[in-house]
Parts: C-alpha cells; structure tokens; sequence
C-alpha cells in the first residue's frame, strides 16, 4: 500500500470569526492510500486547540509510514497514534479504501441507513446588525448555527431573530462564558427560542453545569474529544458533538454514536470547516445525529471537484461512491 500527504490552504468566502480567533482560510492536510488501483482519501485539519498543526500531523503520520505502507486495519489506529487529525486523515482514506475495495457503501458496512441531510449555515462573530444582515441574507437555510463570545451575546441573538423569525437557531459559545454569564443568558436563550446551546464554558470548568435549570438542551464539543472521555463527562450534558478531527476518525465516531444510544444522549456532527473531503465521513455520522452541522465547503471560495452536493436549503446530499465511501 502507497500513501502520500499534501497540505491544501482553502481560501474562505468572507473572514470567520468566533471567540477568541479570526480565520482567513483553513489549512488542510489530505491523505491518500493506494492499493491495486484504488485510492482511499482521508482529509483532517487538526484541532488547533490542542496545538495540533499541519506539520504535527505530518510529522505523526511520517514516523509511521513504514507501518501503513505494510498495511494496517481500523482496530489497530489506535494504538499506535492518539485520537486527532492525523489519525482522523489515515482512517477516514482506510474506511473510503475499503468501500472501494469492497464495492460497497460505507454506511453499509457500518450498518448505518443513509438518506440526505439538511445542516446548519454557521454565522460568524461581528456586529450585531451584520450577523442580522448574514442571518437574512441566508433566508433559504432554515438552520443557522450562531458563533458567540462573551461580548454582547443577548444583543446578537436579539438582531439576529428579528431578522430570520422562522430560522431554527444553534448556538456555540466556544468556551467563551463563565457561569455567571451563562446562568443570566438562559432565560433569554428559552425566550428566544434557541433549539441548542453549544459548548457554553470552557473544556475544565463542566461541573459549574451542576444546578443551572433550563429547558435549552446545552451540548458538549470541546468537553468531550472522544469516546474515552464520554463516562466521566456525558453525565452533565444533553448533547454530544462529534467532531472526527477530535476523535480521530470514522471508527471512534461510530463508538461515540453507541455510547450516546445507550446513555440516551442527543447527537450532534461538527466540523472544523474543511472541503467535502472532511464532510463526506461526517455525513455518514450525521444518519444519527439531530443536529448536524457540516457546511464546511459553503464557508469555502471553492470546494474539491466533485464534492458534496449542497442544495439552496442546506439539504446535502450523499456522496458519489467515485468521490468517497
């Protein structure tokens, strides 16, 4: 088996922000795997919050090259890289190999049914009148995720729901509260309708969760990387985000998707932006998730060739079995 890694710097349509950074583009590193004709493609963009870069996955998927190159199965990743991008690019081109190999679907070998999915638009952090002016000028997505830090977060979402009335409202703090902060928003949060809260405060701080009523269903992201960390942390959350650059691919996501079945945890797919590379696996995930957020390419100049198809109403549609899975 032949791998090969490229780095790929995707312009974005307008600058992206959300607590505590501003982006411009999104880095990506893409891995392929080439067998008997066949390529597998497996795309990740780290999770920059944990110091992850482009060359510390290279530098990972490097030291084991002569490891996949002899051939390697889903059960072994990991123990041999930690959960993260690198590990999410070699297993995402596994599975994507595999289906080709197989000539079968990848939601049939995992047993998942696949039909399309409709995913949020993500409006990113500026004034309150231009979030209100992005939010309308996406009248025809009915889902919008809403980027927040600690500054004016109620005068926002004020704006913004006088501007889409109609529109199923999300919202991601990113870490960027305190508990004192989230425990004055909650009531505006249920009087306006706000169908999740997101990662209100930061990865550490889950326990000042404990004792806060709401009928707003808060979910974690940040708080739970992966499946080994879905015990201790779960209890104190309604939602579950999977995210494959966290987890470390298809494979942990899958295992994350039980674990939430089992402890009746609602679901939700996230991305780190990225092409229709990144967004194909976590459509595969989306089959089980309520809220499903993989509008990476429509925050892009340009996506791959060949990519997800994106209608006018957010619905994406499953890829074709040449370009993924």
């Amino acid at each position: 088996m032949n791998f090969a890694l490229k780095a790929a710097r995707l312009p974005l349509r307008k600058p992206f922000a959300i607590a505590g950074s501003v982006y411009h583009h999104c880095d990506t590193l893409r891995l392929t795997l080439k067998e008997d004709g066949l390529t597998g493609t497996g795309e990740a963009i780290g999770v920059d919050y944990l110091g992850e870069s482009i060359d510390s996955m290279i530098g990972q998927l490097d030291s084991i090259g002569a490891t996949i190159e002899n051939g390697i199965e889903h059960d072994q990743l990991s123990e041999i890289l930690p959960a993260g991008g690198a590990r999410n690019a070699l297993d995402c081109a596994l599975w994507d190999l595999r289906a080709k190999r197989e000539n079968r679907r990848v939601w049939q070998l995992l047993g998942v049914a696949s039909q399309p999915v409709q995913t949020v638009f993500t409006i990113g952090i500026d004034d309150p009148q231009v979030m209100a002016a992005d939010a309308a000028a996406a009248a025809q997505l009915p889902k919008l995720k809403i980027k927040l830090d600690s500054h004016q977060p109620i005068e926002r979402l004020e704006a913004i729901r006088a501007a889409r009335p109609d529109a199923t409202l999300i919202v991601d703090a990113n870490q960027g509260w305190d508990r004192q902060q989230l425990k004055d928003a909650l009531p505006h949060l249920e009087r306006l309708g706000i169908a999740m809260l997101e990662q209100p405060l930061p990865r550490g701080s889950d326990e000042d969760l404990a004792g806060l009523a709401t009928s707003v269903p808060i979910g974690a992201d940040e708080s739970i990387q992966h499946s080994g960390e879905f015990a201790e942390i779960s209890k104190l959350y309604d939602v579950i985000n999977i995210k494959l650059d966290k987890c470390g691919g298809l494979t942990d996501a899958m295992k994350l998707v039980h674990l939430a079945r089992e402890h009746d945890k609602r679901l939700m797919v996230g991305c780190m932006v990225g092409s229709s590379y990144s967004m194909a696996p976590a459509f595969v995930i989306a089959q089980a998730c309520e809220f499903v957020d993989i509008d990476g390419p429509l925050l892009l100049k340009t996506d791959v060739p060949g990519g997800l198809e994106y209608g006018p109403d957010g619905v994406v549609q499953p890829p074709t079995p040449d370009f993924w899975g």
